[in-house]
């Protein structure tokens, strides 16, 4: 291939407009001598004699002039590709769609948000829904980042932990269960219809995959819920036992409305993590920027 690039091109366009080699390497940012070695580069390429060099300066030859005019239209095309790129870029940087499990929505991104938006002028559009889901949504390009609760199968996406859980079993204070005076084993608690989640959701996949790590089948759930807030809810009306997350119920077991039961041969941590289409590293631009803030705490 003949055609030079686009800085070797662009300074001999500067060398017709400016009238010397000098003058255009410096509209470059380079010495008369490295613009004038570019350009025997370009000469040697193209096979033709661009410039005639004299003391007194630079002067195009005909086959110059005629490439400096066919690479005058080139270039302004790519001056507009350049700026269409640009726009492009600085429409992503205003926009963000993420989808997020129904934990992290509700109670971990809403004040990382907040604290994206300080930093700068970014639209977000958040989904809530669970981790099978977030999975599916990002792969079909509905969202430029998910994040998800659980081990759930990823492959083909980038993914980076960006906080970490742990999931607790908790009761309405006149259970049966609080009135123990010791820990609930995971049998027992393997054999309880509880308060869940529907199939798909990321706590209650982490509860299923604990109980089947230490050799249990869970029951089936007494109420299937499709929210945390709506497990949530359930359980201080007095239905049965939940496994939620810490995040989910804090406040409730630091008020006594809940009551944490301990479970005390059972894994209950999980990771937090976030996902996208591309490379290991994150797009530049806002989901770079909201994966920091996460990490940051």
């Amino acid at each position: 291939m003949t055609l030079p690039d686009m800085p070797s091109l662009r300074l001999l366009v500067d060398v017709a407009r400016l009238g010397s080699i000098g003058a255009a390497g410096r509209a470059a940012g380079m010495s008369q001598q490295a613009a004038s070695e570019r350009l025997r580069t370009v000469e040697a390429n193209v096979g033709v004699t661009l410039l005639r060099r004299s003391p007194g300066g630079s002067t195009l030859t005909d086959a110059g002039a005629l490439l400096v005019e066919w690479a005058t239209r080139l270039l302004d095309v790519a001056d507009e590709i350049d700026q269409g790129i640009s726009t492009l870029r600085a429409d992503r940087d205003r926009e963000l769609s993420v989808v997020a499990s129904m934990t992290v929505a509700e109670y971990l991104l809403p004040a990382l948000l907040v604290r994206l938006r300080q930093r700068q002028d970014t639209t977000v559009t958040l989904r809530a829904t669970n981790s099978e889901n977030v999975v599916q949504a990002v792969r079909a390009g509905e969202a430029d980042l998910g994040f998800v609760e659980d081990s759930v199968s990823h492959s083909g996406l980038a993914s980076l932990v960006v906080a970490h859980d742990e999931l607790v079993v908790v009761a309405y204070p006149d259970d049966v269960w609080c009135r123990r005076r010791r820990a609930v084993d995971a049998s027992t608690l393997a054999r309880r219809g509880l308060t869940a989640r529907e199939p798909g959701s990321g706590t209650r996949r982490v509860l299923e995959a604990a109980l089947r790590a230490a050799g249990l089948a869970p029951s089936v759930p007494a109420v299937e819920l499709t929210t945390t807030a709506a497990v949530r809810s359930s359980v201080l009306a007095g239905s049965p036992p939940a496994v939620l997350s810490h995040l989910a119920v804090e406040a409730d077991l630091s008020a006594g409305r809940l009551r944490a039961v301990p479970v005390y041969d059972l894994d209950l941590r999980r990771d937090l993590t976030a996902v996208w289409q591309g490379s290991a590293r994150p797009p530049a631009g806002p989901v770079r920027d909201l994966l920091a803030i996460a990490r940051a705490g």
